[in-house]
């Protein structure tokens, strides 16, 4: 059986802690408390076959930053949060992306961005097209999730385990295969 770490990150209150309580647990938190780190263990099936992910969910909050490097040299898949209710969450994400770039010293980082609170579509204030457009422009795949509904939040971690596996396979495209030098 594979493991995967997965790094779940994004602004604080976009809604990581409940997307990823829905995936391990199947239940909603209403209720928001601020998160320093928390971690979690899943074992989930994806395309046959059995895999276990450990799901880190990280702080949102900028006092916290510091940590996010270390966080990003352990994972292996990344699922960048925003919420489409917060424009200024969706600005945040790029930067974070950006340093898990700069982290792994790798273009190809198994990752997928995620728009959250899609069960708010009244108070929307990123559009779809935008959200889309932004992970084309990465090469990374893009989805709406709801934590509340559980809208897509399976298949949210089911895609980042392909995306892992994908980024693992010696197609001449493998990531550790990027920092080889042959003398």
């Amino acid at each position: 059986m594979r493991e995967y770490k997965v790094v779940v990150l994004g602004s604080g209150g976009v809604g990581k802690s409940a997307l990823t309580v829905q995936f391990v647990t199947g239940s909603f938190i209403e209720k928001y408390d601020p998160t320093i780190e928390d971690f979690y263990r899943k074992e989930i099936e994806v395309d046959s076959s059995p895999s276990v992910l450990e799901i880190l969910d990280t702080a949102g909050t900028e006092q916290f930053a510091s940590m996010r490097d270390l966080y990003i040299k352990n994972g292996q898949g990344f699922i960048l949060v925003y919420s489409l209710v917060n424009q200024q969450s969706f600005q945040d994400i790029r930067p974070m992306r950006d340093q898990i770039i700069r982290v792994k010293r790798y273009e190809k980082v198994p990752m997928i961005l995620v728009g959250n609170k899609v069960d708010l579509e009244g108070e929307r204030e990123v559009a779809y097209g935008e959200g889309k457009a932004l992970a084309e422009e990465w090469g990374c795949p893009f989805l709406e999730t709801s934590a509340k509904n559980k809208a897509s939040v399976d298949e949210l971690f089911a895609e980042i385990v392909r995306q892992m596996n994908y980024a693992a396979q010696p197609n001449g495209d493998d990531q550790c295969c990027s920092h080889c030098v042959i003398l």
